[in-house]
Parts: C-alpha cells; sequence; structure tokens
C-alpha cells in the first residue's frame, strides 16, 4: 500500500541541530520533517540526552568502536523511531477533550482533509453511537509523520584506520547512509542534497534496503533535491541505472533559501516549477524504462508501471496563498517550509540567544555570505555568538577555528593531507603566503577578507542542541551559528506549532506586515542582487564570467515575461495581489535594466 502524508507540508532538514530532534516533537501530529546525520558527534550527544528521558540507560558508541560513526546513526535513528511510536501510542488512546494530544492531531489536519471534516462532524454529533463509531475511526487513521534523514553529498571526506589506510566504505556520506539503511526506520526517506556524488549513489546501488517490496512500497525511500528538471533527469536516470528508484524530487530555490545556496543561472523558480508540470511524465517514463533493466538485472521485483514520483518545493513560501498556489497550480505533492519554523520552539531546536536573533532578524541581518568552508555562497544571520567569537580572535591575532570534526576538510593548497579553510591552522598560512606577496594595501585586503570570512559550521551548526539541552559542549567550544533563508525577516513571533500550522492552511495568520512581496518577487529580487555582483567582478574583461551574465540575465527576462504572462491565468488570488505582482515585475525589470546601465556592462549585456 502506498502510504501518503495527512499533512500538505514537510519540515526540511535545517543546519546540523535545528532538526536533530524535530521527528521526536512532530512527527506523532502527521507531520513529516527531516534530520541531518552526517554530525554524528552531535547525534551521540543527543543520544545520550533522549536515552534518560524515557527511563532507559545510555551506552555510549565510542570512536574506538569499529564503524562507530554508522552504529550511532544506526542507534539514534532506532531510538527515535521507538520514541515516535510510543507517542503514537499515547496519542491514541488519550481523550478527546480540549488540550489532549488527539485533539490537536486534528485540530492541526489540513481544513480540505477528509480526516478534519470527519472530526468537525464527530465534535458537532448529538448522536452518541454515531460520535461513539467517528472516535473508534478516527483514533484508526492516525499515524505518524515520515522519519526523514539528509545527507549533503559533499560532506564526504575519507577517513583512515590506525595506520593512515583508507577504510573501505568508511567515507563520511558512506557510512551516513549505511547507518540509515541499518536503522528499523520504515516508510522513510533519505534526502540527498547538494549535487550528485557518483561514490555515494554506486554505495547506495549495492544496499537491499532500498529496493521496492512492492509496487510503490519501499521502507527506505529515495529523494534528490534538485534545483531545476535537468538536474532531475540525469542524477534520476544515474540512480536507475543502479536499480534505485528516486520517489521524489525535492525543487528547491537557488537562493531564496536558507543554508547553503546554489545559484542557477538565472533560471527562478516559477519557470522550473513549469518544466517540471510541462514534462512530469517524460522525466518518470525515461527514468522508469532505465530503473526497470536494472532492477530485473540485479533480481529485484519489476512492474508494469513506474513507482510513484512525488514533485515537492521548498524555499521562500511564507503564506497560505503562496502555497496553495503551487500545489494546485503546479501539481505538487508537498511544500517546504523550512525557515518560518525557526520560531516555532515545539518544532525546532534553536537555544535562547539565537532565538531571539532570529525573531528581530531585518533585511540587513541575513546576508548571502562566503562564510562556508565549502567556498558555497551560505545564508547567514550576523550577530551570532560564532560571529563574535571569530572576530574576537581575529582581534587577537589569531583567526581561525580549532578543528574538531573535520567534516568540511578539502584544501590541500598548503598540506599533503586535506584541511578546513576554516581553521586556524589554514587561515594562518594563507596569510603567511598573502603578506610575502607584499601586494598593494587594497588588494593585499581584498584577498584577505575572504579567508578570514571562513566560519567553523560543524561545531557551530551543531552548538544550538548543546546549548539547549545543557550538554556538555565540544571541547568546550560553545557558539553558534545559523543560516535562515531570508524568509525569516517577515516572521517575527514566537509561536506555538499549532499556530504555524494554522497560518499554513490559511485559517490563521503569523505574520504582521501588511505588505509582503509574493515569493517569487522576493526570490526575483534576488537573483537580480546576485547577478549584480557578478557583473561587477566581470568588468576587467573576463570573456567566460562575460557571456554567463549574458545568460543569466536573458533568463531572468524570460522569468519575468512567464511571471507576467502568469498573473493573466492564475497567479495572484485577487485583483490587489495580481496587481501588487506586476507592480513587484515591473519594478525588478527596471532595477535589472538599471544594473547593466549604470555598470556600462550593455557591450556584454
Amino acid at each position: 500500500m502506498v502510504i501518503t502524508s495527512v499533512h500538505t507540508f514537510h519540515i526540511p532538514v535545517m543546519g546540523l541541530a535545528f532538526t536533530i530532534d524535530t521527528p521526536i516533537k512532530v512527527a506523532r501530529f502527521g507531520i513529516s520533517s527531516v534530520m541531518s546525520i552526517i554530525e554524528d558527534m552531535l547525534i551521540e550527544k543527543v543520544r545520550s540526552y533522549y536515552y534518560p528521558q524515557i527511563n532507559e540507560k545510555y551506552i555510549p558508541i565510542s570512536t574506538e568502536e569499529e564503524d562507530y560513526r554508522a552504529k550511532r546513526i544506526t542507534d539514534y535513528l532506532n531510538l527515535v523511531n521507538k520514541i515516535v511510536r510510543q507517542q503514537i501510542e499515547h496519542l491514541k488512546n488519550s481523550p478527546f477533550e480540549v488540550g489532549s494530544e488527539i485533539v490537536k492531531y486534528f485540530e492541526m489536519l489540513p481544513s480540505e482533509s477528509p480526516l478534519w471534516h470527519l472530526y468537525e462532524r464527530m465534535k458537532q454529533s448529538n448522536d452518541g453511537l454515531e460520535k461513539e463509531q467517528l472516535a473508534a475511526f478516527l483514533r484508526e487513521q492516525i499515524r505518524a509523520g515520515s522519519i526523514d534523514v539528509n545527507i549533503m553529498t559533499k560532506v564526504d571526506k575519507d577517513n583512515v584506520d590506525e595506520n593512515g589506510v583508507p577504510i573501505a566504505d568508511g567515507s563520511d556520506a558512506l557510512a551516513a547512509l549505511r547507518g540509515y539503511a541499518r536503522s528499523n526506520l520504515t516508510d522513510s526517506s533519505v534526502i540527498l542534497s547538494a549535487g550528485m556524488n557518483p561514490r555515494l549513489y554506486n554505495y547506495l546501488g549495492k544496499l537491499q534496503e532500498f529496493a521496492a517490496k512492492g509496487w510503490g512500497v519501499f521502507d527506505k525511500k529515495v529523494v534528490i533535491k534538485v534545483s531545476d528538471y535537468r538536474s532531475a533527469m540525469i542524477q534520476g536516470k544515474y540512480l536507475a541505472k543502479k536499480g534505485i528508484w528516486t520517489s521524489e524530487f525535492r525543487i528547491e530555490s537557488g537562493l531564496n533559501c536558507g543554508g547553503h545556496a546554489f545559484a542557477t543561472d538565472g533560471y527562478l523558480m516559477g519557470p522550473i516549477l513549469e518544466e517540471f508540470r510541462a514534462k512530469r511524465d517524460e522525466l518518470i517514463g525515461a527514468i522508469f524504462e532505465i530503473y526497470q533493466q536494472a532492477a530485473q538485472a540485479k533480481g529485484d521485483p519489476i512492474f508494469d508501471e513506474p513507482h510513484p514520483v512525488k514533485i515537492t518545493a521548498q524555499g521562500g513560501i511564507g503564506t497560505f496563498e503562496e502555497d496553495n498556489f503551487l500545489r494546485k497550480y503546479y501539481g505538487l505533492e508537498s511544500t517546504g517550509w523550512g525557515t518560518p519554523f525557526l520560531l516555532v520552539p515545539e518544532a525546532t531546536t534553536v537555544d535562547n540567544e539565537t532565538l531571539e536573533l532570529l525573531r528581530k532578524a531585518k533585511k540587513a541581518d541575513i546576508v548571502l555570505s562566503h562564510n562556508s568552508p565549502l567556498g558555497v555562497r551560505f545564508h547567514y544571520l550576523k550577530g551570532t555568538s560564532a560571529e563574535k567569537e571569530k572576530f574576537a580572535r581575529i582581534q587577537k591575532g589569531v583567526p581561525g577555528s580549532p578543528c574538531t570534526e573535520k567534516l568540511l576538510v578539502s584544501n590541500t593548497e598548503f598540506t599533503k593531507e586535506p584541511i578546513c579553510t576554516a581553521s586556524h591552522k589554514y587561515q594562518k598560512l594563507k596569510i603567511e603566503q598573502l603578506q610575502s606577496l607584499n601586494l598593494p594595501d587594497g588588494e593585499y585586503q581584498k584577498q584577505l577578507q575572504p579567508v578570514l570570512d571562513k566560519e567553523c559550521l560543524c561545531l557551530g551548526l551543531s552548538n544550538a542542541a548543546i546549548k539547549r539541552y545543557k550538554l556538555p559542549p565540544i571541547k568546550k567550544l560553545e557558539s553558534v551559528n545559523v543560516c535562515p533563508g531570508p524568509n525569516i525577516t517577515h516572521f517575527s513571533k514566537v509561536v506555538s506549532l499549532q499556530e504555524m500550522t494554522d497560518h499554513i492552511y490559511g485559517r490563521a495568520t503569523v505574520i504582521d506586515e501588511v505588505e509582503r512581496p509574493n515569493m517569487f518577487i522576493n526570490e526575483l529580487n534576488l537573483y537580480i542582487d546576485y547577478l549584480k555582483e557578478q557583473v561587477e567582478s566581470a568588468r576587467e574583461g573576463d570573456t567566460k564570467q562575460k557571456k554567463y551574465c549574458r545568460d543569466f540575465y536573458e533568463n531572468l527576462m524570460n522569468g519575468i515575461a512567464y511571471y507576467h504572462q502568469l498573473t493573466q491565468t492564475a497567479l495572484g488570488d485577487s485583483p490587489q495581489s495580481k496587481e501588487a505582482i506586476r507592480q513587484g515585475l515591473d519594478q525588478a525589470e527596471q532595477r535589472l535594466r538599471s544594473i547593466v546601465e549604470d555598470l556600462k556592462a550593455v557591450e556584454y549585456l
């Protein structure tokens, strides 16, 4: 049987700590969510917190144990699953009375849900027998949201044994995937993000846990986070050749998202979703043909028709109207609401200091930074304890961070073994190199700044949970950084889970702003800001960069034309909102053209 969610939204992965235990908080209410499983030290500490919560003994899994990373992940996922199952049983047996969890379960369902309507009917019924029968039926329909995990494919450092020999299938991402595969989670998904990792995908094809148990039935499903249709086709086909079915393509805005931002070449979310809408059957058919052959060769079950494929989207959604339009017009099965849930303590794990910073965040506080050691742009909230600590180290003449977790080591500019560009070791060596070049002061500062920008994410994105649960910090390092999407500036209240759910489903609002630009307009302006940066860096005659900027500009103009056309038929739920979107498009186009003119870049744009 193919199980579908009772909710129309999911909570995506956020950082390392912010959703590390979100299923424990929301799964019993039927809400699906995603945990990062790449940082095993954080997972070990959270294990130590939750075992006592259920009156069971915590048994540490030492780094001396063979395959300890995978073992920690497997045990934690089994623990989360156990807690959620216990919660579900408790919820099912709770009374239908004000304040009970079973009432909360049904009241938070979308108003379009048949179960929500049956619940309302039960409440209003004066027939005792009917009320009892409806209550019994509703209890039987209760199920948990999906407990899903995320692996950022680029975080895949090789690990070695005590003799320095690489461990077979022992890299970070492979160990995390193995830990997930061995867990007792069912009807669960691994979300693979940040692009294709052939080694990881090849390993995935060897794991029988991802094989179909029947048509549309998988204990462990594969979800690929993508930025466009082409990426979905390439990655879907690659996995299909390994006999792995992609059960969902999760489309994320390139720039209107939290965390790492993988900007497209000016392709906007609306046109991207339109391509999926138009070519959905083509995508599924192409993948199915390859998958059938590979599954048959492996001896796995084959079927007469493709398994179901979900198309979902996330990034910058902020209102019921936007959510409803995405689902209804583009045929999306679910939408991802991430950043707003950072202000919902019932759903995410954020320490009090960072929570207050998020609540007060204004547009100038969210920057598309160069802070990530991966060299990928990174949305960042200014003023965090991690940023203050970074500046303090720079002032003391010891820039860089201690490198304890080594998840993001990748640079071999000065060393044989990869090191992290946020580490004290790398920054010391890089600064010494820059000083030896005797550069003019302006050029020296220009090259120095990207070095100093880099910040430790392994601990910074983990420590919110350490502080929230008063756990022993790793090597006494407690600073926190956080990576919300730009959408956080439109949310300024700490709210309950039910309040946020009511906001998503249009039963209430948690946004005070009278006028909030449509999510498509917000994304468009982010892309214009990004293009401005790229044009400025291309002014010195870089032909390749100039072509990139020209194509980027043309794609943005095509996107604007698409949105203008869409407002004529579907986009905007009222004349007022349609007009606001048109005005936003006109202003964005004017701004786009003025950037070109002001920078005197017309000759290549």
